[in-house]
C-alpha cells in the first residue's frame, strides 16, 4: 500500500545521507530515524520532518539541513524535468506537498487490487508467536471481565497475523485447585442427579450456580469449607467417585464457555490443562536447586532469592514438596516452547497479576532458557459497569451471554424503532451482530493498561465513537455501491484518480494511505485501540467526503466513477479492519 509517510521517510533519509557524502562523512542515517508528522496548517503541507536529531551529525542547525534538503529536491526535479511534488523548508522542517492526483492513483491502484490483501505491513514476516489468553476457572461461566481478555487477545492474535507473523492461540482451562471443588462439593449435596439438559440451563451456568450455592452454604455453615478440602484431598488422591465429578462438570462447564468463544468469534489452536500442567514445574524446580539456582529453607521449602533483581524472596516448593501456582508457570512455559518453539510468548492477564510474571520471567532467565527474554506480559486493567464493580461469589456476576443477550435486545429494539426488520433481513442476526460489534468495539477502543467502565447505552450508540456508527458506515457505502450498479453504473469499472483532488477526498486518501503504518503500530504496541482510533477517523472522513462531494450525482460521469472507487477502497479497509478488531461487518442496517 502506498504508505506515504514511509515513501518520504526514506527519501528523506536519503537525502540526508547525501549530504553527509558531501561532507565526506562516513556516518549514515536510516529511515527509522527519521520521523514524519501532520503539519497544522494545510497550507504547511502535507507531511513535516524536523531536522533537530541530525544536527550534531551533520554540524549544521536544523534549519541550515532543511534549507539544504529543500534544495537537493528543487534541483533534482528541475534535472529530470519532474513535478508536482513541492519539498520546502519551514524552519527546522522540512516539509512536502504531495501530488493529489498521483497519490491518490497509486494508493487506489493497491487498495483495489484483490490479488493481494490490504494494509500489510509485514514488519513481523518469519516470526513465531504464540498468545495465551482467556484461562478461565471452570466453576463459573466467563463474564465481562472475560471478555476484555478474550477480544484484546484475540484481536491482537489477528493483528500479528496480519503484520506477517505466524500465529499459535492457546487457552489454559483452570480445572483443579480449591475453587473447583467448591462447586463439587455443592453439586454433590444438593445437585440430587441435575444436569443442565434437564433443567434446561447453558452447561456453564449450571456449573456456576453451584459456585454462587457453595458460597451460601458457606454463609452458615462453617464446617463447608473444610469439606470441600476433603473434596481436593480426595481428588489429588485419585478417587474415582471425586475424579468422575470433576471430569463431568468440567467437561459442562468447557463446554459452555466453548459456545460463548464460538459465538463471539474468538478461537484458539491448542487448549491447556491445569490437571494436567501443574507438576511440569516441579523437576525444573529441582534441577534449579541442585545447580545452586535456587535454596532450601530449614522447613524443606525451596525459595528463589530475588532481591538482586529488585524483587522478594520466593517460594517454589512447599515443605511437603508440593508444587504453587508460580511453580506449574515454570513448567507450563517450557513445556510449550518444546511443543511449538516461539519466537514470542505473549501473556494477555489483568493488570493484578504484573508481579507475578516478574517472578515468572526472572526465574526462567535465571534458569537459562534463552526464549525467557521474549516473554511478555500484555497487562489491562479492569472493566466495570456504572453502577459498580462484579462480584462472582454472591452470584452478581456480569455473565458475559446475558451481557451479550442484553446488548441484543437492546438493538433489536432500535431495529424495531425504526421500523427496519423488513430492510435488514434477519432482525435477530444482524441485532447479534450489532451487540458484538458494540461490545468489541468498546472494549478495544481504550488502551488495554486503562480501567474502564463499560456503559452498554453507550456502546449501542449510532453516533459517535462506537462499533455501531462505524457498522452503519458499512452498510451505507455497501448500499451506495448496490444502487449505483442498479443505476448501470460501473462502481468497479474504470477511473481516473487525478480528479480526486478536492480537500474532502484528499483528506480521505491520507488517512486511507496511513491504514498499514496503523496495522503495523497496532502490532508494534500490542494495542488494538491503535486501530480502533484509526476506524473512527476514517469513517468521520469519509462521512465528510460524503456529504461534500456528491457521488451518484456527481457533476461528470467520470467525476462519479472516481468517487465511487475510492468509496470501495474505503469500504475494502473497513472491512479488513473491521475483521482485525473482531467488529461484524453489517451490508444492510
Amino acid at each position: 500500500m502506498a504508505d506515504f509517510k514511509e515513501i518520504w521517510k526514506h527519501r528523506i533519509a536519503g537525502a540526508l545521507n547525501a549530504l553527509l557524502a558531501e561532507a565526506d562523512s562516513t556516518e549514515r542515517i536510516d529511515t527509522a530515524s527519521v520521523s514524519a508528522e501532520y503539519p497544522p496548517r494545510p497550507e504547511q503541507g502535507d507531511l513535516g520532518f524536523p531536522m533537530f536529531a541530525f544536527a550534531k551529525k551533520l554540524k549544521k542547525s536544523p534549519q541550515l539541513i532543511a534549507a539544504g534538503i529543500a534544495a537537493r529536491f528543487a534541483a533534482a526535479s528541475d534535472a529530470t524535468g519532474q513535478g508536482g511534488e513541492e519539498v520546502f523548508a519551514l524552519g527546522p522542517y522540512v516539509n512536502v506537498r504531495l501530488n493529489r492526483g498521483e497519490s491518490a492513483a497509486a494508493l487506489l491502484s493497491e487498495l483495489l487490487d484483490r490479488s493481494k490483501p490490504a494494509g500489510r505491513p509485514e514488519t513481523l514476516v518469519g516470526s513465531r508467536i504464540m498468545v495465551e489468553f482467556s484461562s478461565p476457572n471452570t466453576n463459573k461461566p466467563l463474564h465481562l471481565g472475560h471478555l476484555r481478555n478474550d477480544v484484546l487477545g484475540e484481536s491482537v492474535s489477528r493483528i500479528l497475523k496480519a503484520a506477517g507473523a505466524e500465529l499459535r492461540k492457546v487457552c489454559i482451562f483452570n480445572d483443579r485447585g480449591i475453587h473447583i471443588c467448591k462447586s463439587m462439593l455443592a453439586y454433590k449435596e444438593q445437585g440430587a442427579g441435575k444436569t443442565p439438559e434437564s433443567e434446561g440451563i447453558k452447561s456453564d451456568h449450571f456449573v456456576g450456580d453451584f459456585y454462587v450455592a457453595f458460597h451460601r452454604m458457606a454463609a452458615g455453615d462453617t464446617a463447608v469449607e473444610e469439606r470441600a478440602r476433603e473434596l481436593l484431598r480426595k481428588w489429588e488422591a485419585g478417587d474415582e467417585e471425586t475424579t468422575a465429578l470433576w471430569r463431568t462438570m468440567n467437561q459442562w462447564a468447557v463446554d459452555g464457555m466453548k459456545a460463548t468463544y464460538a459465538r463471539t468469534g474468538v478461537s484458539f489452536d491448542q487448549y491447556y490443562f491445569e490437571s494436567q500442567t501443574y507438576l511440569l514445574g516441579k523437576e525444573e524446580v529441582l534441577k534449579g536447586l541442585e545447580a545452586g539456582i535456587f535454596y532450601r529453607a530449614g522447613d524443606g521449602s525451596v525459595w528463589v532469592d530475588l532481591s538482586a533483581e529488585n524483587l522478594d524472596k520466593k517460594v517454589l516448593l512447599r515443605k511437603d514438596g508440593t508444587s504453587i501456582y508460580i511453580t506449574q508457570d515454570i513448567g507450563t512455559a517450557i513445556y510449550r516452547h518444546e511443543d511449538w518453539a516461539f519466537d514470542r510468548l505473549v501473556y494477555v492477564v489483568g493488570s493484578e497479576q504484573q508481579y507475578h510474571f516478574q517472578v515468572l520471567f526472572t526465574i526462567l532467565k535465571k534458569l537459562r532458557f534463552p526464549w525467557a527474554k521474549d516473554l511478555y506480559h500484555l497487562s489491562y486493567g479492569m472493566v466495570n459497569l456504572p453502577d459498580g464493580k462484579m462480584k462472582s461469589r454472591e452470584g452478581t456476576v456480569v455473565d458475559a451471554d446475558d451481557l451479550i443477550d442484553s446488548l441484543k435486545e437492546m438493538a433489536l429494539a432500535e431495529i424495531r424503532k425504526k421500523e427496519r426488520e423488513e430492510e435488514v433481513g434477519d432482525p435477530l442476526a444482524v441485532a447479534e451482530k450489532i451487540a458484538l460489534g458494540a461490545l468489541h468495539y468498546y472494549l478495544l477502543s481504550v488502551s488495554p493498561a486503562k480501567d474502564m467502565l463499560f456503559n452498554p447505552q453507550e456502546s449501542l450508540s449510532f453516533n459517535g465513537n462506537t462499533g455501531p456508527y462505524l457498522q452503519y458506515m458499512g452498510a451505507r457505502i455497501s448500499s451506495m455501491l448496490q444502487k449505483a450498479g442498479a443505476q448501470g453504473l460501473a462502481a468497479d469499472g474504470p477511473f481516473n484518480a487525478a480528479l480526486l483532488s478536492g480537500d474532502a477526498e484528499w483528506e480521505l486518501v491520507k488517512i486511507l494511505g496511513n491504514y498499514r503504518a496503523a496495522v503495523a503500530q497496532a502490532a508494534e504496541t500490542l494495542d488494538s485501540s491503535v486501530l480502533a482510533t484509526y476506524l473512527y477517523e476514517l469513517s468521520k472522513a469519509f462521512s465528510r467526503f460524503y456529504h461534500d462531494c456528491p457521488i451518484l450525482n456527481a457533476p461528470s460521469a467520470e467525476l462519479g466513477a472516481a468517487r465511487l472507487a475510492l468509496s470501495r477502497a474505503v469500504l475494502r479497509v473497513l472491512r479488513d479492519a473491521f475483521e482485525l478488531v473482531c467488529i461484524p461487518f453489517l451490508e444492510t442496517m
